[in-house]
């Protein structure tokens, strides 16, 4: 038996892809700890992975929201909360790790907290990757603006005196890449399969592209006219109340049914009146709608992408993050959908029509789909991290 220890981010996104791996292990009789947040703790638990609570050394916990948004976005601002949160995490974690003696650390690519304690501590590691895999060629796809470029390179000396931090604690991290970059050393489970994977010809047998891990639906969704339309803009950087006011009347008294998730931060009171085709929740079971629906705008995460794409159903994508716009990029590149170049109630309804009248979108996403299908899934990624520890 080994000991396989985690560590995530608190995202759903992030976290929801690793639980059907959490669940393979223990099924194969090993012991799995879990280090996560005490919004995650009964979801981790239920896959039999013993939790272990991160809330009270996070920094991203202590933000507002106008600072959450800069995550993301602002690479020295994004640097200081990674390194901030590995510091505060650092005696504690190192010191279970010693008591632990893990045979492998599975990080989100995000935690870098548990990269680093792999590094410091010498033991095997696995980068849980729920974004693309990135190297000097899939990079290509992520067009960085000019504005975001300076802004790189004038953040740097703040960078690199939080990397200084690190060093002066004893980590081995030369710079921000150490932390954040794919290598080709590094062993990683990728969540997407090498068909949508960007130049995934390029990356060597270290990577293990074992697609997406998607839930069951938890409920049934009623399709209640020939034609659904999903729109949602996932669990972060949602707060756009004026996108969700000219989704609806983009698609009023149409005979189009729409399922509109505002998330937590949109007051439904204040959308104005909603049409009887028109649904509003703060929350849905996505997997449940993306089952009946025949469209979806999205923000265009990569969890959503593949969920949607999983179940055929192509996009019209509205990117928040440089991120989500290499994904929309690769979306587009394989015929599974288009970009929503503006916001306005016009430009949503024609762009969404688009997608609807055009066969080959969905051609593109049952494309897509069936490679999905195809991967080895929570079995290949159980396989890659059994493959670290033997290694030990």
């Amino acid at each position: 038996m080994s000991k396989i220890v985690f560590f995530c981010i608190p995202a759903h996104g992030h976290t929801n892809p690793t639980l059907g791996v959490v669940r393979e292990l223990i099924a194969r009789g090993h012991e799995v700890l879990y280090y996560s947040y005490e919004p995650f703790r009964e979801k981790i638990e239920s896959t039999g992975a013993t939790f272990i609570a991160c809330d009270a050394f996070d920094a991203e916990q202590k933000l507002d929201a106008k600072d959450a948004v800069k995550v993301g976005k602002d690479l020295a601002f994004s640097t200081r909360l990674l390194v901030d949160t590995t510091l505060a995490l650092n005696d504690s974690v190192c010191a279970e790790m010693e008591r632990i003696q893990p045979d492998c650390i599975v990080a989100d690519s995000m935690a870098v907290w548990g990269k680093a304690v792999a590094m410091k501590m010498g033991i095997p590691f696995v980068s849980s990757t729920t974004t693309f895999a990135f190297n000097q060629y899939s990079a290509r796809i992520l067009k960085q603006s000019l504005g975001e470029l300076f802004g790189m390179i004038f953040s740097m000396p703040k960078i690199n005196k939080d990397i200084k931090r690190l060093q002066d604690a004893g980590y081995p991290v030369n710079s921000v890449l150490d932390l954040i970059q794919n290598d080709a050393e590094t062993n990683t489970v990728v969540y997407t399969s090498p068909q949508f994977q960007p130049c995934s010809e390029t990356f060597n047998d270290k990577y293990a592209f074992v697609g997406p891990s998607v839930r069951p639906a938890e409920c049934e969704i009623s399709k209640e006219k020939e034609k659904l339309i999903y729109i949602s803009l996932g669990t972060v950087i949602n707060d756009n109340e004026r996108f969700f006011k000219n989704c609806i009347e983009a698609f009023k008294d149409t005979d189009y049914q729409v399922i509109i998730s505002v998330g937590n931060l949109v007051d439904i009171d204040k959308l104005g009146e909603i049409p009887e085709n028109i649904s509003v929740q703060q929350h849905v079971d996505q997997i449940a709608v993306l089952q009946k629906a025949d469209v979806f705008l999205s923000h265009c995460g990569m969890n959503s992408v593949n969920e949607s794409l999983y179940y055929e159903v192509p996009l019209v994508t509205y990117p928040q993050t440089s991120e989500q716009g290499g994904v929309a990029t690769r979306v587009e590149m394989l015929g599974a959908g288009v970009r929503l170049k503006k916001a306005t109630s016009g430009a949503i309804r024609e762009t969404v029509e688009r997608v609807l009248g055009t066969p080959s979108y969905h051609d593109g996403a049952k494309k897509i789909s069936e490679g999905f299908k195809n991967c080895s899934g929570a079995k290949g990624a159980g396989d890659k991290i059994m493959q670290v520890c033997v290694q030990k």
